[in-house]
């Protein structure tokens, strides 16, 4: 694997004494009151060719204290002074030029509206143009030359404490509006070591120019020519919200001439003041996934959430810790973390305190199988809103614990949400998979048993909203695909894959978060709510791609196995039955999927039996009752493991 050897943030520099900020803000009003003056003065030598007749000089001298007392309170009243002078761009320049307006009006108003008996006070509109011109001219040229200044001396500053390394040469793909302040960023910055050669492309009217300095020297094609050429050392791409094909072509015309690529962070961190647009990382698999970014309704998500007491179930897992952390932006009552895990509990509570130390956030161990313990949670704090995220989701291992996997998928969810509606609660969302549509394993048919608990939950009590939410793999999730093969590429190979075909729905875990408080928001009850989840992805294209983005050689240096599916895995996956009719909601991502429904008592029957056979450990005789249950299941039976459709001979290949 390749270490992230990207520079670190500066550090922040220190805001200094008060005293020393209040000299620097006097200087600047003595330099602005010098440049006003001088404006004015030049003004009215440029008007008369410098031969100043002796009667304007005593005008002039009359009406100086005026013009420059209006233009220093129109700049002091338009808050100029707060403004950050290294950081100066187009919205202050357009403060300025708003203030040579505002000034300029009064004293046109004085020259045409006094009487002639007023001559000593009105100035000559020549003059008071030039002035204008000249004068806030001057005070943006004080300011620029200020911020040249301070870049110089930093530069300098930083690249003397780095000069003893050699400078990376970087080759910048993409010169938009992320390209130029990327450039303009690390060229202000020495320390970070980087020597920007020039930008590549794909916007033919941008071949040939300048910016920031730098030449845009030719399109994305040009990356191999360049890097031989130039002597380039890295690649980084920078234009905002690139999609996966862009990302995929840059590195493979990158990875052709034995360059690395990285890429600049996305918006929503540089917005967040997590990092630096020049914080560059290394191009990682969701860049190639091509997920856009969601869109939430904020208004309608604060409204569900904002001063309710929410409770998260599974609160320390991958799922459960990204969902308490987006409930946590919308300001709850209070947030109730409830996990068994001990440890998980311990870091995603002190990581929510740390982040929002005025949240009212509550630990909570306990197991939600357990009714007592959870009757006593829901009769302390009577929660508002409750997602149920805990759960067993590892396929080939439930098939070993069929017991467990029903006890905590099937009957918890039961109970959980019985005491919900018991307590009245606004709304339940349970936390669904797509491995519960035609389900092969024992994981996705209790799954799909959760889902008719809900549904049936929704129709006996009123108050409670009763909701499912179904989508894929969650990348990076504990147990998921993308770490198992990281750690496998750390070892060296090889890397496991069950079929050459074998596809799955990825989508990253802060949308599916994301997602999730949406369709809790915006479903009426007793429906499944189906994320859309984009284009299936190839596992073994995921394989090749993280073995490439480690800096390997697919087959060469790391080799590629197939394995065969394991015991309850399919070879694709849906997000919807056949049978199920999906409409649209008012997010372009949310659909929702109508579920048959079971006959109440049959239901109750079910779970009265379930709850005895899981007590008895009978597990084959859960199975026989889960493909009575659930007709679509194709869970194994006396050994004999439901069949893929899709599936022919088990593939045992090894490149």
């Amino acid at each position: 694997m390749q270490e992230d050897d990207s520079p670190s943030p500066p550090a922040r520099a220190r805001p200094g004494p008060v005293w020393a900020r209040h000299l620097r803000r006097e200087v600047q009003f003595l330099l602005d009151l010098g440049s006003l003056t001088a404006a004015f003065a030049l003004a009215y030598l440029l008007r008369f060719d410098f031969r100043l007749p002796a009667d304007f000089a005593g005008r002039a001298l009359v009406q100086l204290p005026l013009v420059v007392l209006i233009q220093f309170v129109t700049v002091f009243l338009l808050g100029t002074y707060n403004f950050v002078w290294r950081y100066i761009g187009l919205a202050e320049v357009k403060t300025f030029l708003r203030g040579a307006v505002y000034s300029a009006a009064p004293l046109l108003l004085l020259r045409f509206g006094l009487p002639d008996s007023f001559e000593v006070w009105r100035i000559p509109v020549s003059v008071i143009l030039m002035d204008t011109a000249l004068a806030f001219g001057g005070l943006l040229s004080l300011r620029v030359l200020r911020r040249s200044l301070y870049e110089r001396y930093e530069r300098i500053r930083r690249t003397s404490e780095s000069s003893g390394e050699r400078r990376v040469r970087v080759l910048l793909a993409g010169a938009g509006r992320a390209g130029q302040l990327a450039a303009r960023e690390v060229l202000g910055r020495g320390d970070l070591n980087l020597d920007p050669v020039g930008f590549v492309d794909d916007d033919a009217q941008k071949l040939g120019s300048v910016i920031q300095g730098l030449k845009v020297l030719g399109d994305m094609e040009a990356i191999p020519r360049l890097a031989a050429e130039r002597r380039i050392d890295r690649v980084v791409i920078t234009i905002a919200g690139v999609d996966a094909d862009t990302v995929r072509r840059i590195l493979d015309l990158s990875e052709r001439a034995g360059v690395r690529v990285q890429i600049i962070p996305g918006l929503y961190e540089i917005l967040q003041g997590r990092v630096s647009i020049s914080r560059f990382r290394d191009v990682d698999i969701q860049d190639l996934l091509g997920r856009e970014p969601v869109r939430l309704d904020e208004e309608v998500v604060r409204r569900f959430l904002t001063g309710k007491c929410a409770l998260v179930t599974g609160a320390g897992g991958s799922i459960g810790s990204e969902l308490a952390r987006q409930v946590a932006r919308y300001h709850p009552g209070r947030l109730l973390l409830v996990e068994r895990a001990e440890g998980a509990l311990f870091n995603i509570h002190r990581e929510l305190a740390e982040s929002w130390p005025q949240l009212a956030i509550s630990p909570l161990v306990a197991d939600v199988g357990d009714p007592h313990r959870m009757r006593r949670i829901f009769g302390t704090y009577r929660p508002d809103v409750v997602f149920h995220a805990a759960a067993h989701k590892h396929v080939p291992m439930m098939e070993e614990n069929t017991a467990e996997a029903v006890r905590n998928n099937v009957l918890a969810t039961a109970t959980l949400s019985r005491i919900a509606g018991e307590n009245g609660s606004a709304a339940f969302v349970l936390i669904s998979t797509d491995k519960a549509v035609h389900p092969a394993s024992v994981m996705g048919a209790s799954k799909r048993l959760a889902e008719l608990v809900i549904q049936e939950q929704d129709r006996r009590f009123e108050r409670t909203r009763f909701l499912g939410v179904r989508f894929g793999n969650v990348l990076g999730s504990a147990g998921s695909v993308v770490p198992i093969f990281r750690e496998q590429i750390r070892r060296g190979g090889p890397v496991t894959v069950t079929h050459p075909e074998a596809r799955r729905y990825f989508m990253t875990v802060s949308e599916a978060a994301q997602l999730v408080l949406e369709a809790g928001a915006i479903g009426g009850g007793g429906e499944i709510l189906i994320l859309d989840m984009g284009e299936p992805v190839r596992i073994l294209d995921l394989a090749r791609d993280m073995i490439s983005l480690s800096g390997y050689k697919p087959y060469e240096e790391i080799s590629i196995v197939f394995t065969g599916l394991r015991p309850g895995e399919k070879l694709h996956e849906q997000l919807q039955l056949d049978e199920e009719r999906v409409d649209r909601t008012r997010h372009p991502k949310i659909f929702v999927g109508k579920l048959r429904s079971l006959d109440p008592a049959e239901l109750d029957r079910c779970l009265d039996r379930f709850s005895e056979l899981v007590q008895a450990g009978a597990e084959m005789e859960i199975r026989r009752l889960l493909a009575e249950v659930i007709p679509e299941a194709e869970v194994a039976i006396d050994g004999e493991v439901g069949e893929d459709p899709a599936l022919g001979s088990s593939p045992g290949l090894v490149h």
